[in-house]
């Protein structure tokens, strides 16, 4: 297996629901998205897919969350915005640009803190 990762970042709010109660306050984050997509086999360049090719889908995925309150998505109406929703909610954005059947979404973590985070991997 072949993995290929980009790393990108955004600002957002939220407020967690049920959980600890400092969490259920208003506060924001500076998020930390590493975003991986993996494939059994090379093309003919020898590559996965261009690194640009999913940089730019993960930032148009990310322009949607960067610098807003994210309990008023519509996603997270339904969904605790949590880190590992986040993951989700962003992992099954970017598998549903990829054309190319032979080229998986393998992991996404979203970083809240320098030193926590969630990742989300298909099975």
């Amino acid at each position: 297996m072949f993995e290929l990762k980009v790393i990108t970042y955004f600002a957002a709010a939220h407020r967690l629901k049920m959980v600890a109660k400092k969490c259920e306050n208003m506060h924001g984050h500076n998020w930390k998205i590493e975003a991986c997509v993996g494939s059994k086999s090379l093309n003919s360049a020898g590559i996965i897919v261009d690194f640009g090719e999913i940089k730019k889908q993960v930032s148009e995925i990310i322009a949607k969350l960067d610098h807003c309150v994210l309990n008023e998505l519509d996603f997270f109406r339904d969904n605790n915005p949590s880190s590992e929703n986040i993951a989700f909610y962003i992992a099954k954005k970017l598998q549903g640009t990829i054309e190319n059947n032979d080229i998986k979404v393998t992991s996404v973590t979203a970083w809240e803190t320098e030193d926590a985070c969630a990742t989300y991997k298909p099975l």
